[in-house]
């Protein structure tokens, strides 16, 4: 497995990625799936060079990704802070993707000025949880409720790393 920054090309596999989770109610807050063209002005959205986007590449095939994004954009203080975001592929878990992926973000982090890194997920997503407390990630916030899937609510955690 290659760990390398996110292409034009990935752009499907990324968007199926995430797409695929939506269902399931644990991985994100979204429940409607992504256009491709969503996804192209996601990935034009931010200067990819500090916010980047990096995937977990097995024989030329993308099996997960975790990306960078801006906290907060336009509040200045918050510059050195950015919001961690991951994925793994279905048919690709539990196989240490997500652990390498975070790995390499947090080495990562100094080269993009980031100081604080910021995981925001629901509170039922047992394995994120997991994940990021692997890495050193505490539990920093909580929204009880916030998160209304067809009436059932959902809490919103935040979790925080500083570098």
């Amino acid at each position: 497995m290659i760990i390398r920054k996110a292409e034009y090309k990935d752009l499907g596999t990324i968007n199926d990625i995430y797409n695929s989770v939506i269902p399931y109610e644990i991985s994100t807050a979204d429940m409607v799936p992504y256009t491709m063209e969503e996804r192209e002005s996601w990935f034009k959205a931010n200067n990819r060079d500090k916010y980047p986007v990096y995937v977990a590449d097995i024989d030329g095939t993308v099996t997960g990704y975790i990306c960078f994004s801006p906290y907060r954009p336009r509040r200045l203080a918050m510059r050195y802070t950015a919001e961690i975001s991951y994925f793994i592929s279905q048919n690709y878990r539990k196989q240490g993707i997500g652990s390498k992926l975070m790995e390499y973000a947090i080495a990562k982090a100094p080269e993009h000025d980031f100081k604080t890194l910021i995981a925001i997920l629901l509170a039922h997503n047992t394995p994120s949880i997991k994940l990021l407390e692997k890495y050193g990630f505490s539990r920093w916030g909580e929204m009880p409720g916030v998160a209304d899937f067809n009436g059932q609510e959902r809490d919103h955690l935040y979790y925080g790393l500083k570098i």
